[in-house]
């Protein structure tokens, strides 16, 4: 080979190496731009689209794990108006969202409207008991009564009245302050002897629906997709203005918007509360080989209208509520149309008179907080749990014989639940194979592409400096001898 033919195989090795480079650096920002518009035609809300696919799908198993208070001392806390001493027990677990989404419509305005139907399966693998063991428990029927004359007739004439009648309905039923059921009677229903009709927690659940909802499909908007949510239930037309006012019909939480951001906070709604709640990123953790943003309920979500003016809405009683001072409790009483409280299991986050109230509970961040595993890239939620606490009040009065003794009102737990679920380890091998999978073979494939460039280009515009620094070659005259 000549030092000429040399030297163009070394320029054409530099060149060729820096367009390698150059493509391969090019290929990133259109890989991205690609993976981009992948993920943003898979998240819209229509048929054949993943997000659709999963949207619409019960393959995955959501459970609802429920613990109850049995209360130790129910005697004297209706003959000497002593605090309630309560032993926990659970979980009883029951398998529910196991029936499709129905009625859905796909509206003009890009959205698609829905119900979800409720069921409940008992799981006896996982829990500790059969839904026939006894609790003792406060009166459902008993507490409506109370809080509802309390609510109703708080003075005067009508209160002594009211006062009067809910007595009489207590004694003429001859019921009590507190009452033994079973955990299905509790949950799902049993026939009060006082109302003369079904009652319990949950009544009526299995065979209703929830709902209806209406989300966007993301199509005109992919930051809207399963988002700004119409909800109608729990007799919206009859709430008042102001929590109307303050409920924010957002994502249901089972997706958002792709290529989510750390420092956004997350809304979504949640029915059993009736409102919408944010939650925060708290950090990033690996599930099943997967990078997601856990996000987490804040405090101030159930702090007091006092330090947080969003709660204002669930302040509807200022004696119950210390001058809407007290934290960790919502007032769903205009929501569901009857007298409950909703909060953190064991009142995380709760105002200390919550906690004091009675005897037993014992607040623990990691077993009672709100928590969420969200994958950042689709959004889609990868893992929940949905912990949450059902109350109901019971305080003095002179005219209601089983409440004589009692020396304050007193939020009184039922029970928490705590709806979880998961990505199984099929769905997880799925999804790190057609998205993860892919996008590290992209990105794999451009990185080769720039390293071979440079290292072709290096290597080549190294060559050809050394060759054209080289010396030429003098011919010497021949000697002959």
């Amino acid at each position: 080979m000549t030092c000429c033919d040399l030297k163009c195989g070394l320029i054409t090795g530099t060149v060729l190496g820096a367009l390698i480079a150059v493509l391969g650096g090019i290929l990133i920002p259109v890989g991205n731009m690609l993976i981009k518009n992948t993920v943003h035609k898979e998240t819209v809300l229509e048929n054949g689209t993943l997000a659709f696919e999963t949207w619409t799908s019960v393959d995955i198993a959501i459970h609802r794990q429920f613990w109850l208070f049995d209360v130790q001392n129910a005697d004297d806390v209706v003959s000497q108006g002593a605090k309630p001493v309560l032993v926990q027990k659970g979980p009883y677990t029951y398998k529910t969202r196991f029936i499709p989404k129905k009625n859905i419509t796909f509206n003009d305005n890009y959205t698609v409207s829905f119900v979800l139907p409720a069921g409940a399966i008992f799981e006896p693998s996982m829990s500790v008991g059969t839904e026939e063991d006894i609790f003792t428990t406060l009166n459902l029927a008993v507490a409506v009564c109370i809080l509802t004359t309390i609510l109703l007739c708080p003075s005067g004439v009508y209160s002594l009245l009211g006062h009067k009648f809910a007595n009489l309905l207590i004694q003429r039923s001859n019921s009590s302050l507190f009452q033994n059921r079973t955990v299905k009677e509790l949950l799902w229903g049993y026939k009060d002897p006082m109302l003369g009709s079904m009652l319990g927690v949950f009544y009526p659940y299995n065979d209703t629906f929830d709902g209806p909802y209406t989300v966007f499909t993301g199509k005109d908007d992919i930051n809207k997709v399963i988002s700004d949510m119409k909800f109608n239930k729990c007799n919206i037309s009859h709430i008042n203005h102001i929590i109307q006012f303050c409920i924010h019909m957002l994502t249901d939480g089972s997706s958002f918007h792709p290529f989510l951001d750390k420092k956004e906070p997350l809304f979504f709604f949640v029915s059993d509360i009736c409102r919408s709640i944010s939650a925060e990123y708290e950090g990033t953790v690996d599930l099943k080989g997967i990078d997601v943003y856990r996000y987490m309920l804040p405090p101030e979500a159930l702090a007091s209208p006092a330090e947080n003016p969003d709660n204002q809405c669930f302040c509807t009683d200022p004696v119950i509520t210390k001058n809407c001072t007290m934290a960790g409790l919502l007032d769903l009483t205009a929501c569901r149309g009857a007298p409950v409280y909703i909060s953190l299991p064991h009142f995380l986050y709760g105002s200390k008179d919550l906690v004091q109230g009675v005897i037993g509970l014992n607040p623990n961040f990691d077993e009672h907080s709100i928590f969420m595993d969200v994958e950042p890239i689709t959004g889609f939620t990868m893992r929940f749990a949905k912990r949450l606490q059902l109350n109901m009040l019971y305080g003095p009065s002179d005219s209601i014989v089983i409440l004589n003794k009692i020396k304050d009102y007193t939020i009184f737990p039922i029970l928490w639940v705590n709806e979880t679920a998961g990505l199984d380890d099929e769905t997880a091998d799925l999804f790190k194979k057609e998205l993860i999978g892919r996008m590290e073979l992209l990105e794999g494939f451009q990185i080769g592409l720039i390293v071979v460039g440079l290292i072709l280009f290096a290597s080549c515009l190294i060559g050809l400096i050394v060759v054209c620094m080289k010396p030429k070659n003098t011919k010497l005259p021949l000697v002959v001898k």
